[in-house]
């Protein structure tokens, strides 16, 4: 082989090396994004644990401080959020707005359910999106909204 033929044959073999080395870094990148999502998910759930044991009700605001309304999480919405009211047991209360079944609730629960995470890794891109696992935080509840004296306010 000639010398001009060697430098077309190392040519060809950078492209293929620069192909799975990139991949390489691309991958180690986006399984640190994928940590940084599942991260931000389980803080989503704590956040609207948070809100539910102090507004009221079924208040939409909890569902959006939750899904973080500046999008740390692209793709998170209010969707995502399960909003849950649970009584001593654990069991679900099942219509919480009800005078009745409003005085069993003793804990609140927020779950992020069903939430596509896509990474992005080149000539994968079929193969990388996944559904999250679940996240969900458990709190007792505080006043859920109902003021001692005055009128109910959303948050």
């Amino acid at each position: 082989m000639t010398r001009h033929q060697q430098l077309g044959l190392s040519t060809v073999e950078f492209a293929i090396v620069a192909v799975v080395l990139f991949m390489l870094i691309f991958g180690v990148i986006e399984v640190g994004r994928a940590f940084f999502v599942a991260s931000a998910l389980d803080e989503a759930a704590r956040r609207g644990a948070r809100m539910a044991a102090v507004c009221p009700i079924n208040d939409p605001a909890i569902a959006q401080a939750a899904a973080f309304e500046n999008s740390l999480v692209y793709g998170l919405d209010p969707s995502d959020i399960a909003v849950e009211y649970l009584d001593a047991d654990g069991g679900l209360v099942i219509n919480p707005a009800d005078p009745a079944d409003f005085r069993l609730i003793r804990y609140v629960r927020v779950r992020v359910v069903g939430f596509q995470h896509q990474m992005f890794i080149p000539l994968m891109s079929p193969l990388t999106q996944f559904t999250m696992a679940e996240y969900a935080t458990v709190l007792p509840r505080e006043s859920l909204g109902v003021p001692r004296v005055g009128v109910i306010t959303p948050c």
